[in-house]
């Protein structure tokens, strides 16, 4: 199946979704994840063939990444599969089967590890099914991935709920705090600090620095992780060097975004050094 027959296929399950048929959209989206992993299987190399996840932090695996082809496009096998994997988790929380659910988002993050939306969602259906570790095991990973503001203010908000069930009022408090500082529209923050405006857990009860603290106690940062940034950075210092002037812009303000103009400044600075002192050829402006 071409990849226009596949999204033309996606369409059509989307579409017997909407009519409120969610058992035969999860059947025929099925049958489709079932073909496309058969092909996948047979025709694209996997992460674990390349050792993606052998480097311990994100800053090696860049590394890794900036003198060998990137391993993840050697699974580049395009939106439809993501968007396929998505619709058959939805298709199965709608038809009330979440064991399917859980099975498909698995399949999706080990298909694209590093989108965090996937992630996110599978550790929502752990909650619901009552296993807070893999819950807060799935979260944490978030804070080494994420390259999308919103993804780590959900996970602050996750952890908040959690510290909130432990009975650490002022630490979710204090996690509500990191998420809001991320500055991001995201409809799951904004309900959780309506919800707790008022209240122990309102942000605005702990300063930058008590929260800091309180934080780093439970083993999180206290906002994005630089080693976030340096990914962006690494890969717009890149993308300049090819020429492609609008993706390194972009990339350069998401990371501003996520750590501050300040520290972007510094990481880009050093990011140049060590590639002056590697003779690399990157960092150029």
């Amino acid at each position: 199946m071409s990849q226009t027959e596949l999204t033309g296929e996606l369409e059509r399950a989307e579409g017997i979704m909407l009519q409120g048929q969610a058992d035969a959209a999860a059947e025929l989206l099925a049958r489709l994840a079932e073909d496309a992993e058969e092909y996948v299987d047979k025709n694209c190399p996997t992460t674990d063939e390349v050792q993606w996840f052998s480097f311990p932090t994100l800053f090696e695996r860049l590394a890794y990444r900036r003198v060998e082809k990137d391993p993840r496009e050697l699974r580049d096998v395009g939106e439809p599969l993501d968007r396929l994997y998505n619709d058959l988790a939805l298709a199965n929380v709608q038809a009330g089967d979440y064991d399917a659910a859980m099975a498909a988002l698995k399949r999706a993050v080990r298909w694209n590890p590093m989108d965090c939306g996937y992630r996110l969602n599978l550790a929502d259906l752990f909650r619901v099914a009552g296993d807070m570790q893999e819950y807060l095991a799935l979260t944490y990973t978030v804070f080494e991935r994420a390259s999308d503001p919103r993804h780590l203010a959900r996970a602050f908000v996750n952890f908040a709920g959690y510290f909130e069930v432990s009975e650490k009022p002022r630490t979710a408090a204090a996690a509500l705090r990191a998420a809001r500082a991320l500055d991001v529209t995201d409809g799951t923050l904004a309900a959780a600090l309506n919800q707790a405006a008022g209240t122990e857990r309102d942000p605005d009860l702990v300063d930058d620095a008590e929260a800091a603290e309180l934080l780093a106690a439970e083993g999180l940062p206290d906002g994005a992780n630089a080693e976030i940034a340096i990914c962006l950075l690494m890969c717009a210092s890149d993308a300049a060097a090819a020429g492609e002037r609008d993706v390194a812009a972009t990339l350069v303000l998401r990371a501003r975004d996520l750590v501050g103009e300040p520290a972007a400044k510094a990481l880009l600075e050093l990011i140049r050094e060590t590639d002056a002192s590697e003779g690399a050829g990157h960092g150029q402006e």
